[in-house]
């Protein structure tokens, strides 16, 4: 078995903390928001999150880390819970008292009911100039569809992302949250700027981001190809500019993904593992224009030669052709997989080990906090 690279906690004098000494409220739940202060609580930020007397729902999502739900899990660690029901005022009025002294403010709260409970961001932008704050959101709040709700897979659907994602017969969702994910991501490197600016200016700003804008712009390319009269078609595991560019049978093995980016390495490709040079200036190969015109041939081509190999001979011979490749893994595979970095992080219910964060400071090793359980820290 392939054993991870697992990471331990050792001498963190040097840990880099970028953000230590900041404080961000974060009215939060699901994916979206958390993913997005999860990083700032990484960096060494104190996150508050305010969860509802009942919790953030996605504490109830799964059982998957040692009878906690995996994403909150993931999610979560590094921050601290402060229970408030703000249908009263009292606790209104303790969340007030903390955006006061706060750097970031985190909601995605539906659109316009953060106000309704009295937190008109203009007002605590008057209040408190320095303050950054990001509301995420399903749809743009200037356009009509604003006070719609929003899931991750609503706006797969909504944006068309579902609609290139799947087999020729099938649409299929992206198989995990991509769009809450790409959102988060979007919102914390919109706060670091912000807080580039305020370190310049020393004035807060006003931050939006909505799951559709941040999905829409992602499908930039396929939604151009449209425009341009190049509709993009679903094609399973295959690249819809790129040939061959997909995934192949093995005689004995794993399936394998090969991807030929350059007429040099399609050269050497049809050379070394075809081998048969004369293919790379056939006039329905010479191309990548004219293998993407003639893709059934261009895959069958290499499946004839792949179907006779064992998965090991046929990376063998991608190796010396220097061709990029991947086995076509599953959950297992990844759990196994030797490159897998892991890390501890403590929970109520004992450590439970997940991939690590994936950019490394300084060749030292990430220290995350623990995840909060349903109880104030204060």
């Amino acid at each position: 078995m392939s054993q991870n690279i697992f990471l331990t906690y050792r001498d963190h004098s040097n840990m880099h903390q970028p953000l230590k000494g900041l404080k961000v409220i974060s009215l939060e739940q699901a994916v979206a928001a958390p993913f997005a202060t999860a990083r700032m609580a990484d960096a060494g930020a104190e996150v508050i999150k305010i969860e509802r007397p009942e919790g953030d729902f996605a504490r109830g999502y799964d059982q998957a880390a040692k009878g906690l739900s995996s994403y909150f899990v993931w999610l979560n660690r590094g921050k601290k819970t402060l229970i408030l029901d703000l249908t009263q005022e009292n606790d209104r009025n303790k969340l007030d008292q903390e955006l006061k002294t706060t750097d970031i403010f985190v909601q995605n709260l539906r659109y316009g009911v953060i106000s309704k409970f009295g937190f008109n961001l203009e007002r605590l932008h008057q209040v408190n100039p320095r303050l950054i704050s990001c509301s995420l959101n399903g749809f743009s709040q200037k356009g009509s569809m604003a006070d719609r709700k929003a899931y991750d897979l609503l706006i797969q659907a909504e944006t068309g992302l579902a609609s290139i994602t799947g087999s020729a017969q099938d649409a299929a969702r992206v198989g995990i949250s991509i769009v809450d994910i790409a959102t988060g991501s979007t919102a914390y490197s919109a706060c670091l700027e912000a807080l580039v600016q305020r370190g310049i200016s020393g004035k807060g700003s006003k931050i939006e981001v909505s799951l559709f804008d941040v999905m829409a712009e992602w499908l930039t390319v396929p939604l151009l190809n449209h425009e341009a009269g190049n509709t993009p078609h679903r094609i399973g595991l295959a690249h819809p500019s790129i040939a061959p560019y997909g995934v192949f049978s093995t005689k004995v093995g794993p399936d394998i993904l090969i991807a030929i980016q350059s007429e040099r390495e399609w050269f050497n490709f049809c050379e070394l593992v075809l081998f048969d040079k004369n293919i790379a200036s056939h006039r329905k190969f010479s191309s990548n224009i004219a293998r993407v015109a003639n893709r059934a041939e261009t895959d069958q081509l290499v499946a004839n030669v792949l179907c006779k190999l064992t998965s090991e001979e046929a990376i063998d011979k991608l190796k010396k052709a220097d061709i990029a490749f991947a086995l076509l893994n599953d959950m297992e595979g990844l759990s196994k997989h030797p490159c897998l970095r892991r890390i501890n992080i403590q929970t109520e219910k004992g450590p439970v080990s997940i991939p690590a964060p994936p950019a490394i400071f300084n060749n030292t090793e990430p220290l995350l906090g623990s995840v909060p359980s349903l109880k104030n820290w204060k």
